[in-house]
């Protein structure tokens, strides 16, 4: 039986929590470098007891959380306040396939795809899609979204729940096929993603207290949350930097150059772990000499 580490070193929560902010802001996948950042540089991150890493990233969110409300508190402010029974229809259609899947699936999930072999293939596919919907016409603004464009932007929410697709990638991808120019595209998936990430947190912290946290590893998650939560304040002018990008394609990019550096690593380690062990040779007999008489 494989021994699970059962603590998080303080120098790993830091740097994981480092990469946390602009991996959340950029349609990179954050929960993606959550699960390749640590297999690349060999730590013990993946395997930790699957609950312990659950809570420690619920820190990490509800740290990146807290920096965009406050990183982002006039367009929150805004939005509360022209907030309406249309912004209703929009969350709540965008928010129910997710539910739903996460509902259903997100055990699973957990078990099977946060993995790196699986992490980098979805990296690979969501950067496919990526590339292929910054292709469409850009004819629309947020101002003329209708119901059918939140329903489509909530199942690419639903799709964000495997590790690699990224919930900013999706929604963005989903937005952008739907022909919304892209600052628009950008607006409608942090207005859209904002709640939720809020929202998960928040059930998750709940779920998180209830069952308690490990002395061992409080503070490694204490430090990631505070890591998360400075990485991503010092990260808010990567959203406007993504919003006056004309493409999305170095993302893509980005995303399809990870994806080969992990598969390649994987592959590495697996040869090597199914390459028979040298044999040593033993020294060759001493040679017997006989004098001629």
């Amino acid at each position: 039986m494989t021994h699970q580490p059962e603590r998080l070193p303080l120098r790993h929560a830091i740097v994981l929590g480092a990469v946390q902010g602009p991996a959340e802001l950029l349609p990179v996948s954050s929960s993606g470098h959550l699960v390749l950042v640590p297999a690349l540089l060999g730590w013990t991150y993946g395997d930790l007891d699957p609950e312990l890493r659950k809570s420690f990233e619920v820190a990490l969110h509800a740290g990146g959380a807290l920096a965009l409300l406050i990183g982002l508190r006039r367009e929150v402010a805004e939005y509360v306040r022209s907030f309406g029974p249309r912004n209703v229809m929009t969350l709540g259609l965008s928010f129910a396939p997710a539910a739903a899947a996460a509902t259903l699936f997100e055990h699973w999930i957990e078990r099977r795809l946060s993995r790196p072999a699986p992490v980098a293939i979805a990296l690979l596919a969501g950067s496919a899609a990526m590339a292929v919907a910054d292709r469409r016409p850009e004819r629309r603004n947020r101002d003329g979204a209708t119901a059918g464009d939140a329903l489509a932007i909530g199942f690419a929410q639903a799709f964000a729940l495997m590790p690699g697709v990224s919930r900013n990638g999706a929604t963005l991808t989903a937005a952008r096929w739907r022909g919304f120019r892209r600052a628009d595209s950008n607006v409608i998936s942090r207005q859209i993603a904002l709640p939720v990430i809020i929202g998960a947190a928040a059930l998750k912290g709940a779920r998180l207290a209830k069952r308690g946290v490990p002395p061992d590893v409080g503070r490694g998650m204490a430090a990631g949350s505070v890591a998360a939560f400075v990485s991503t304040l010092a990260s808010l002018r990567l959203i406007a930097m993504l919003e006056r990008s004309r493409s999305l394609l170095p993302y893509a990019a980005y995303r399809t150059a990870l994806a080969a550096v992990a598969l390649a690593a994987l592959r590495r380690r697996a040869r090597s772990a199914s390459a028979p062990p040298k044999r040593t040779s033993a020294p060759a007999p001493p040679q017997m000499t006989v004098a001629a008489g």
